[in-house]
């Protein structure tokens, strides 16, 4: 019994081996399919490291505004008797664009000049008899102070009068009326709001890990939804705090605005320039590997696939800082290279810039 089951087994086994003789062995093939043959050259794309002008650029969106702004409002409520804009038209500084019934004020005003006229002439009579002693130092007191009261009265009402007519704060372009003639307004009534166009101040915020790198006349880059092309414009004013909420700090450029091809209220697109290195080191970002320890790429070296452990730095859309680990000349492998072993044999077809 025990010499036939011994025979049985040592039978299932070379029933076995046959099976795997004749039906398991693998094709004859010149390559497996999806790769190359053991000891053929893989085909991958190089990039010759080249020291470059690296700028640290800081992508931020921001709001195009007038460079000045005012809503139009009357000082005192009042009928408006009178527009003198033309809507949409420029205007110069202190022009009147706007007047409310002042007939009243004008009626004391008027009043208070003819009894002024007539107390400067009883001074001079007075002051004549004074010199001969013909009335008394007091009354002649009296007299000037009726005179200089008066010419206070009508200072003021001059005041009043002036705060009926409203007038362009600066040199600006008038908008939309709000309001028409013979309207009753008060100083909550906008009447228009007038805008300094000429010159563009965009706001936008960065960060506070760039605040101290940011300084007074740098140039920003920025665009808008309804022009073509890039605009420069200069930072001139940084806000000295940092929002506690955001933790950004306010930037405040000036854009140069005489050809009026960019209006107040804009989206603005934001690039700045916070550094620049003269003497970069960069290579394409997919070339690049991350690892446990770090970061590592393959450098073509005799024909073969070499892994380098590098350090990155500064990167942008489409490069990276390669800081330590590469030498101005190396070939870094771009493509093929997560199926790539160390000394794999490559051929490099192309170079990417």
């Amino acid at each position: 019994m025990k010499t036939r089951t011994i025979l049985i087994i040592i039978g299932v086994i070379a029933v076995l081996a046959l099976i795997k003789l004749f039906f398991l062995r693998p094709e004859h093939t010149d390559a497996p399919k999806g790769g190359a043959s053991k000891g053929q050259a893989v085909t991958v794309t190089g990039h010759i490291v080249r020291p470059q002008v690296l700028e640290n650029k800081i992508f931020s969106s921001g709001t195009v505004m007038a460079n000045e702004e005012v809503a139009l409002r009357p000082e005192v409520a009042g009928k408006l008797t009178a527009v003198y804009f033309k809507e949409g038209s420029n205007v110069k500084k202190g022009a009147l664009l706007a007047k409310i019934n002042d007939a009243d004020l004008q009626a004391q005003l008027k009043k208070l000049q003819l009894q002024s006229k007539l107390s400067k002439e009883r001074e001079v009579r007075l002051k004549g008899l004074l010199d001969i002693q013909g009335v008394s130092q007091e009354e002649y007191d009296m007299n000037i102070n009726q005179l200089q009261t008066m010419s206070a009265d009508m200072d003021y009402v001059r005041a009043q009068i002036a705060k009926t007519e409203i007038r362009a704060p600066f040199n600006g372009r008038i908008g939309l009326k709000q309001v028409s003639e013979g309207s009753f307004v008060s100083n909550t009534d906008i009447i228009a709001s007038i805008q300094q166009t000429d010159a563009l101040k965009i706001d936008f915020t960065i960060p506070e890990r760039y605040a101290s790198i940011v300084a007074v006349g740098d140039m920003i880059d920025f665009s808008v939804e309804n022009q073509q092309g890039q605009f420069e414009a200069r930072v001139f004013a940084i806000e000295p705090r940092i929002d506690q909420q955001t933790r950004n700090i306010m930037i405040r450029a000036l854009y140069d605005n005489q050809k009026a091809t960019i209006f107040p209220g804009t989206f603005a697109k934001i690039e700045l320039i916070a550094s620049k290195k003269q003497s970069s080191l960069m290579v394409p970002t997919e070339a690049v590997i991350p690892e446990l320890k770090g970061k590592k790429v393959f450098v073509s070296k005799n024909g073969k696939a070499v892994p380098v452990s590098v350090v990155t730095g500064i990167r942008n859309d489409a490069a990276i800082e390669i800081t330590s680990g590469l030498a101005e000349g190396d070939t870094v492998i771009t493509t093929g290279i997560m199926s790539l072993k160390p000394d794999a044999p490559v051929k490099i077809v192309s170079f990417k810039p």
